[in-house]
């Protein structure tokens, strides 16, 4: 069974998306934590950041470059943002898919850092 995430990439499920290319999706949070709050995705199925390898590294400096552009077409960028990426069950990683959260739109909480 496919998960969530992979469902959304292939448009086999509604997602407000706010950019899509071959390798990456970026959607709205279902559950936001913040005024903006959205994903992005790897469009390849990787469960979290222990499994990638060497040859991913084009495709995790893609998901950074495309939360920074994300960030500046919704106008939060100069304001500020958070970029967190929860890694296994006791992060808070709630979809077995790797993914970074974009967290803007007002004043966050310091949380753990």
């Amino acid at each position: 069974m496919k998960c969530v995430f992979c469902k959304i990439a292939n448009g086999e499920m509604p997602a407000h998306i706010r950019f899509e290319d071959d390798d990456l999706v970026a959607f709205d949070d279902i559950n936001p934590k913040a005024p903006f709050h959205v994903l992005v995705v790897p469009k390849k199925h990787l469960k979290n950041l222990n499994h990638t390898v060497k040859s991913d590294q084009d495709l995790l400096g893609h998901l950074l470059l495309t939360a920074k552009k994300v960030a500046e077409e919704a106008k939060i960028a100069e304001g500020g943002y958070k970029i967190v990426i929860n890694n296994g069950k006791e992060s808070g990683q709630l979809v077995d898919h790797l993914h970074l959260h974009i967290l803007g739109g007002k004043l966050l909480a310091r949380m753990i850092v």
